[in-house]
Order: C-alpha cells, then sequence, then structure tokens
C-alpha cells in the first residue's frame, strides 16, 4: 500500500500512549514510504500522526472542509491540503487517495469514518483493507460488540472479518498487507440469512 487514511481523534485524549502511537504511525509512514491521508488538522491526534510523518521525510496529504479549517487548526505544514466543502466530500476524497484505512483511538467522528469504509467495503464499493489500532485496549468493548453483533446473527461473519484489529502498527499493517477481499452477497432474503 502506498497511501492509507488514518481516522483519529482530533483530540489526544487522556492515555499518553495514544500520543506515542500516532507518532509511531507517522514515523513508519515514514520510512516505509507510505503517504498519510487524514483529516488535515494540526491538533490532537490526527496533528501527531501528520507531525511525525513530515518530520520523518514522509508525504501527508490532508483534507478538510471549510468550515472546519479553522476549529480543527488546519495543518499548514503537509505535503497537500485539499479544502473541499462539507464532511462528505471529505470522506470521499479521502477514501479516493486512500489504498488502506485504520482507525486509532478517537471519539464520534473517528467511528463515523470507520464504520462509512466499512459499510462501503460490505456493499462492495471498494475492495480496500479496513484497520483497527486497538491502543492500550481503546476498542475492546466495540471489538465485542461487533462479535455480539455478529452471534446475534445481525452481522455475518465474513463482514466482521473486514476488520482487521491488532494492537501495534507494524502487525496490522501485515494484516492488511496480506487481506483478500472475499466476495460476500450483501443481499438477503428471509430464507437466507
Amino acid at each position: 500500500m502506498k497511501s492509507i487514511a488514518v481516522y483519529c481523534g482530533s483530540s489526544a485524549g487522556t492515555d499518553e500512549r495514544f500520543r506515542q502511537h500516532a507518532t509511531e504511525v507517522g514515523q513508519l509512514f515514514a520510512r516505509r514510504h507510505i503517504t498519510l491521508v487524514y483529516g488535515g488538522g494540526n491538533v490532537g491526534l490526527m496533528g501527531a500522526v501528520a507531525d511525525a510523518t513530515m518530520h520523518g521525510g514522509g508525504q501527508a496529504i490532508g483534507v478538510i472542509p471549510g468550515f472546519l479549517k479553522d476549529k480543527e487548526v488546519a495543518h499548514l505544514g503537509l505535503t497537500s491540503l485539499e479544502v473541499v466543502e462539507n464532511m462528505h466530500q471529505r470522506k470521499l476524497r479521502m477514501a479516493e487517495l486512500a489504498e488502506g484505512f485504520i482507525a486509532m483511538p478517537g471519539g464520534f467522528g473517528t467511528l463515523e469514518e470507520l464504520f462509512e469504509v466499512l459499510t462501503w467495503g460490505q456493499l462492495g464499493l471498494h475492495r480496500k483493507p479496513v484497520g483497527l489500532l486497538n491502543v492500550a485496549g481503546f476498542y475492546d468493548a466495540l471489538i465485542t460488540l461487533l462479535d455480539h453483533m455478529t452471534t446475534q446473527g445481525l452481522l455475518r461473519a465474513e463482514n466482521r472479518g473486514q476488520l482487521l484489529v491488532a494492537d501495534n502498527i507494524d502487525e496490522l499493517l501485515a494484516l492488511m498487507q496480506a487481506w483478500q477481499p472475499a466476495h460476500v452477497e450483501k443481499w438477503l432474503t428471509p430464507r437466507r440469512t
């Protein structure tokens, strides 16, 4: 993969390990010549990933809606910063630029972006790997919920398998590189559940 979209918080959170992992991700991207695609802010975990990528001599592309440019304090030291009209355009543009997706700790926005690309994959709109970097067990409860959805028959195991999970970036990238998308028929009838 030559480019990966990273979804993460515009806040740093309360656990210093979140920022440490964000820095590690950026440094690794720079070393491996993986272009960072992200939301374009220079604050929180978003800013930490971008700063580490740029300081390591890597490439970082930010995509930010005009109305968030000032709120999230747009990062002006990137390889490029694209300003779009709205959140829908931001997510679509990031998906166009990326060959894979990684979610790190974050809030509502991070979850919304993660689940949208998972849904797009489920519907066959892309065939790109989606990873969850479970820093310090941050996503343990979410992983349990997804497994519960599967056992309750609301999420097919094949679709649950779309989300690749690891607690360190090296392992997650290895999973993403090896991932092969499976064709899963989404449309179900009363007899096919």
